[in-house]
């Protein structure tokens, strides 16, 4: 029985360890707040961030991060991408370079522009982080509904070990080598999901929301083939189809929030409300600053950061968008 240890007890956390379980893989899983501790413990179920789901009962919870990764094969990294560099701290002198550590967070550090891949090897450069992502709804996959995800890695061993660790017929594991693709597609992704919600928000069409996904996949691909990504990465399932779901569903947090804000709401009100993380509005300005770095234009993305960073108007953003000049379609 392979070890798994999930640290970060939100939705996806949760959801990442009924996965691992229905696998066959002994679980833990590290939360900071207390009370969801005791929830899975008393109830078998996180009450606070994914009610309605029953946990198998052997399912462990700890407060500690150390604790939770003590004789762990597998290490699960689901907390919020901006918090990813203190944790790494925290964590680096428990860390062992055998075990797999796979990131399961989407964004890019605000500041340092950094991936998180490349947080990791800055604080423990003997460490070799794989990357999971893909088009995923925690509900969904803790309701056992079909879904398949990216596993990006430079091992392949170490790779086969996490995928029978976590994967089963319900949640389909794909391998890719790819790892500077698995994260620009989710990250980015993430930024043109709120954009999609100011169209819905706006009550702009299906048309107007088709081009944008499609404009703004043209986007992820200029970019990560910048940074070094696989365009062939980028059209699967960490890319495309982690864009079409985020860009389409009212459940995705980056896509509602884009409606609240089409509809006229403030972003303060907007978070105010909230107990879980929109990635977007953090990684947006991070965005930018890496396709600045990396001399890459991403107009839509631009009008997001500057709605939620620069107090921009939506309907003047939306008016420099349509006013672009025609151009040969390309990526």
């Amino acid at each position: 029985m392979t070890n798994v240890s999930i640290i970060g007890g939100g939705a996806w956390g949760t959801a990442l360890a009924m996965a691992a379980k229905r696998a066959g893989s002994d679980v833990c899983i590290q939360a900071r707040e207390l009370e969801v501790v005791e929830s899975i413990y008393t109830s078998h179920e996180n009450t606070m961030y994914l009610p309605g789901h029953a946990l198998d009962p052997t399912i462990r919870a700890v407060t500690d991060p150390i604790e939770a990764i003590n004789g762990a094969d597998v290490l699960l990294l689901v907390t919020p991408a901006q918090h990813s560099r203190a944790l790494m701290t925290t964590l680096n002198e428990a860390l062992s370079p055998e075990q797999s550590i796979v990131i399961c967070s989407k964004g890019i550090e605000q500041g340092t522009f950094a991936l998180l891949s490349e947080i990791v090897y800055e604080v423990n450069p003997d460490l070799s982080p794989m990357i999971l992502s893909g088009p995923t709804f925690a509900a969904e996959v803790a309701s056992q509904r079909p879904t398949a995800v990216t596993l990006a890695t430079t091992d392949q061993t170490k790779g086969d070990l996490v995928s029978k660790a976590i994967g089963t017929p319900y949640f389909r594991v794909y391998l890719s080598d790819d790892i500077i693709g698995a994260q620009i597609g989710g990250a980015v992704k993430n930024v043109l999901a709120i954009a999609c919600g100011i169209v819905e928000g706006r009550q702009m069409g299906d048309n107007t929301r088709a081009a944008l996904i499609t404009r703004g996949l043209a986007e992820i691909v200029r970019m990560g083939k910048a940074k070094g990504a696989k365009p062939e990465t980028l059209m699967g399932l960490s890319g495309l189809g982690d864009l079409t779901l985020t860009c389409t569903a009212k459940q995705s947090r980056n896509f509602s929030l884009g409606m609240a804000l089409g509809e006229g709401r403030s972003l303060d009100k907007i978070l105010g409300e909230r107990t879980s993380v929109a990635e977007g509005v953090f990684t947006a300005s991070s965005v930018i600053g890496l396709a600045k770095r990396l001399g890459v234009e991403i107009p839509i993305c631009q009008s997001v950061d500057n709605l939620l960073n620069h107090g921009a108007d939506i309907s003047q953003e939306i008016t420099n968008l349509l006013n672009r000049p025609f151009k040969i379609e390309s990526l």
